[in-house]
């Protein structure tokens, strides 16, 4: 098998040069000879890979992601953080300890020796059928020497490096949050073609109906043999599970890949069957979760951060410790309300980890002597600043700066407007608008378009030359072409996102001054009351934000830099989802990402708000069962829950 993979791979390497690149690593005679090795091999072992060139891909596009029952239910496990717990369950019998994935799990079917059937663990009884997807994952055999029925089970994942990659290439509001969603959401897939690219691996840790086998560590040794990569294991006694579990440990800062802990499984598979199962959980295997790694710390300071909407945030600086593999010196603190509630002070020992192996969080304060003061004023313009509550779940209190002309909301606010889903200025990073706003060359939204008038400054800049400087009037000439609903919510109106923009603007017939007419009306409430999923919140923003005497002229300036795109639109009644409102929530299935579907929606005539009202026609939730606020929310106003299967039936 080792020899088939580095075939693969400087087969598939010499492609990519010569095809994409115009370039040769290897002579047309060294790729043939090579090549014809690939097949003798293929041919012997009867094994062929999803990625061997000697396979035409022929991607397939399904028009909905089937579902089907498990032969064999995928059920949970029961989880421990206690490494006594692992001992005790081990008891007298050999264990088997596996690397827990963390991917999306997916039972594969085979007959005769090729690949029939791929489905995802779904709720453990039925799974969604990917099998056009499996077919392209980088290293699935297609063909096996077995001729016999047997299922694998295994965890498909996308590695640390494919990731970065994949994620480098997306706009920021769709970037994923880390490789299991992204995993997720490529192998539910409508397009094959987009699975082969993103480079998905399958690690097998089990097989059901296979040729008779008394242990299981002998089935993943089969399956080696039958072309599949394993998941790393080792056998354990009660005596060195601890030890094993530390060598795993130490192996984490160099996997390619995510893992969220161990299984330990006993290795006797009749012993096992012979266990059955609770309602939940099978008795033979227990899955154990890593315990937050804490470091203890000691706090330097609290760092206060001015936002565009004028929040200052708290951060704590602390001295530099080692978690999950990487130096911590910071983590956010949020608001006030925690700041409050660990009773921090300067010097204070403090406990922090990695959320999710990832985000950095003060857990605890273990001196709390309480003596931070909250800043009376604006660390960057110095006005006073004033502690009030944020309308949320928890009734949260934030410090705020309420100096509109603050120098951190001017930077931010021009950092939001330049953004993506604003006018998409490339090459304005938050850097850049520092250095022209501390040059005296921009203050406002209308200085952008004169940077023609600064040439000579911005060109002897450090960091800018003439090529700079020209990619940038460019992209800012691309800029003034722009949609409505971009510029409204480049203007950073508050609770008004992209989504709330084209509703306003669909509403009113993309007529900015009709807009700004009913915003500023006495009866305002009433009159934006009439675009569904608006509530009072949305109305009275709005109406702050036009009348305050210089955010309405500063908006109609910049428009006479702007040309304005009316888009065409189908006359009333002709479109599928027209008079229907929208709300998505939780992970989908058939759709790239949430974005991808709430375009589709609105391509089809609805509209999709961010919250659920009693305007909303349906909420979009494939969990139509769990307890989320939403879901709750639609409960109790009789609003239509409904999956992504029930939607792609409504537009058919």
């Amino acid at each position: 098998m080792t020899k088939m993979h580095d075939l693969i791979t400087r087969l598939n390497a010499a492609s990519r040069a010569y095809y994409q690149e115009n370039r040769e690593i290897i002579s047309d005679l060294e790729y043939d000879a090579l090549y014809d090795e690939l097949v003798k091999l293929e041919a012997e072992t009867r094994i062929i890979l999803a990625s061997s060139p000697t396979q035409k891909v022929g991607y397939e596009i399904v028009s909905t992601l089937t579902k089907a029952p498990h032969d064999i239910p995928m059920l949970s496990l029961d989880k421990t953080k206690d490494i006594t717990a692992l001992e005790e369950f081990i008891d007298d019998k050999k264990g088997l300890l596996l690397w827990k994935l963390d991917g999306l799990s997916i039972v594969l079917r085979y007959e005769n020796g090729e690949l029939k059937q791929a489905l995802t663990r779904g709720n453990g009884q039925i799974g969604e059928d990917v099998t056009h997807n499996a077919k392209v994952f980088a290293n699935i055999p297609l063909a096996v020497p077995y001729t016999g029925n047997f299922w694998v089970r295994g965890e498909a994942v996308i590695t640390f490096d494919d990731f970065e990659t994949i994620n480098n290439e997306i706009t920021s509001d769709d970037k994923y949050k880390n490789p299991r969603n992204l995993c997720s959401g490529t192998v539910r897939q409508l397009n094959s073609e987009i699975a082969s690219k993103r480079r998905v691996y399958f690690y097998a840790f089990g097989a059901v109906a296979t040729e008779p086998h008394e242990l299981k560590s002998t089935v993943l040794t089969w399956l080696g043999s039958q072309g599949f990569d394993v998941v790393t294991h080792e056998e354990v006694t009660t005596e060195t599970v601890a030890e094993i579990i530390e060598k795993f440990k130490s192996q984490i800062p160099s996997l390619p890949i995510a893992t969220d802990g161990l299984v330990l499984t006993y290795d006797d598979i009749a012993y096992s069957a012979s266990l059955g199962a609770t309602s939940k959980f099978p008795r033979d295997s227990i899955a154990f979760k890593w315990a937050d790694d804490l470091s203890e710390t000691t706090l330097h300071s609290i760092e206060w951060n001015p936002s565009r909407t004028g929040l200052i945030n708290p951060v704590a600086i602390f001295n530099p410790v080692d978690i999950e593999g990487s130096q911590v010196s910071r983590a956010s603190l949020h608001n006030v309300s925690i700041l409050r509630a660990l009773e921090l002070g300067v010097g204070d020992t403090i406990t922090v980890y990695k959320a999710n192996m990832i985000i950095p969080q003060v857990a605890e304060n273990l001196t709390r002597s309480n003596t931070i003061t909250i800043p009376t004023h604006c660390p960057v313009c110095d006005s006073e600043t004033q502690i009030t509550t944020q309308a949320s779940d928890t009734d949260s209190e934030v410090l705020i700066c309420p100096n509109e002309a603050c120098g951190a909301k001017q930077i931010q606010s021009l950092v939001h407007f330049v953004s993506r889903d604003g006018l998409n200025i490339e090459g304005l990073s938050e850097q850049t608008l520092e250095k022209f706003i501390s040059h005296g060359i921009i203050s406002t939204y209308t200085d952008l378009f004169t940077l023609s008038h600064h040439e000579k400054t911005i060109t002897s800049m450090e960091g800018f030359g003439q090529r700079s400087y020209d990619k940038l009037l460019t992209a800012i000439e691309k800029a003034r072409d722009v949609a409505l609903p971009n510029f409204i919510y480049a203007l950073g109106i508050r609770h008004v996102g992209l989504a709330n923009a084209k509703l306003l603007c669909a509403h009113y017939n993309h007529d900015f001054e009709a807009i700004v007419n009913a915003c500023i009306s006495e009866f305002y409430q009433d009159n934006l009351a009439e675009i569904k999923g608006y509530g009072e919140a949305i109305a009275y923003s709005l109406n702050l934000y036009f009348t305050d005497e210089n955010n309405l002229p500063t908006a109609r300036a910049t428009l006479e830099h702007l040309q304005i795109q009316i888009p065409a639109s189908a006359p009333k009644g002709e479109q599928p989802l027209d008079d229907l409102i929208f709300v998505i929530t939780g992970d989908v299935n058939q759709y790239q990402n949430r974005k991808a579907l709430q375009q589709h929606i609105e391509t089809l005539g609805g509209k999709v708000a961010t919250s659920v009202s009693t305007k909303t026609s349906y909420l979009i939730n494939n969990d139509a069962t769990s307890a989320s606020s939403k879901n709750k929310k639609a409960a109790q106003l009789g609003v239509p829950i409904i999956t992504e299967d029930d939607f792609i039936k409504m537009i058919k």
